[in-house]
């Protein structure tokens, strides 16, 4: 059975992920072991500290997937960025440097800072979506300002964005809140897909099997094929269906009186 990966950095030497070959090569028999078929590399691009040009990344996948191959990994790999937003980001556009999910240029893999929804995101999604960009807001569970304010993630899947989950968020690797705030917003139709995010070994290797089976006990096998169904259509520059989603409710916060 195919299993897309749609955020991975299992490419060498290129960001904070895998710091060589040997560890890529470990990482992707480890993906094949959590049941992935075909992955997206997804190197981060324009966040500040990595620039990673597109035809940098589709020269140096089709080199991984060699190596792939000649270790017999049954695993396909395909050249992609994780964009930071920011305000070069149409100019990028314009001088074809961006990767997207699919070969179309439908899907875009889109990063926010760790703490913060810039105050241009809106007008920067509208952009890309006059393009006929579809943007995929990768992990939202685990950025700070999203976590204490909500309703900024739903207003961007209102408005036709995409949102993709960290398989280890939902299984607790990063912390409880990170956790029950993934299952909320999986909860609330707010998720349409699981990437493993993985980066290097032993800490942030793949845990796609373990969060397909924790959603099947939690929300069922219909659920978990979506998810999957989901990252194929992504892949394939194919429509993917809106979900109904709900308002998550704005967490509290409290004072000590002393």
């Amino acid at each position: 059975m195919v299993m897309v990966d749609l955020h991975c950095h299992l490419l060498p030497e290129t960001d904070d992920g895998s710091k060589s070959m040997e560890i890529s090569l470990r990482m992707a028999h480890e993906a094949t072991e959590n049941g992935v078929t075909h992955a997206l590399l997804t190197p981060h691009h324009m966040n500040g500290r990595y620039v990673n040009h597109k035809q940098n990344v589709i020269q140096r996948t089709k080199e991984f997937q060699k190596q792939i191959n000649a270790h017999n990994i049954p695993l396909t790999v395909f050249p992609g960025q994780k964009v930071r937003i920011n305000g070069q980001l149409l100019e990028a556009l314009d001088k074809d440097d961006i990767l997207f999910a699919d070969t179309a240029g439908k899907y875009m893999m889109l990063e926010f800072p760790d703490d913060d929804v810039p105050h241009y995101t809106n007008q920067m999604i509208f952009d890309l979506q006059q393009r006929g960009i579809v943007p995929v807001i990768v992990h939202p569970e685990r950025n700070t300002k999203i976590m204490s304010e909500p309703d900024l993630v739903y207003q961007l899947l209102q408005k036709g964005c995409l949102s993709q989950i960290t398989a280890s968020s939902y299984v607790g690797t990063f912390g409880k809140k990170v956790e029950n705030f993934s299952r909320q917003l999986i909860e609330a139709g707010q998720g349409y897909v699981f990437a493993s995010d993985a980066h290097d070994l032993p800490g942030r290797k793949y845990e796609m099997q373990q969060a397909f089976e924790k959603m099947r006990r939690e929300f069922g096998t219909k659920l978990v094929y979506e998810y999957k169904q989901n990252a194929q259509l992504i892949i394939n520059g194919e429509n993917v269906s809106m979900n109904e989603i709900k308002v998550l409710k704005r967490r509290k916060r409290f004072r000590i009186l002393i």
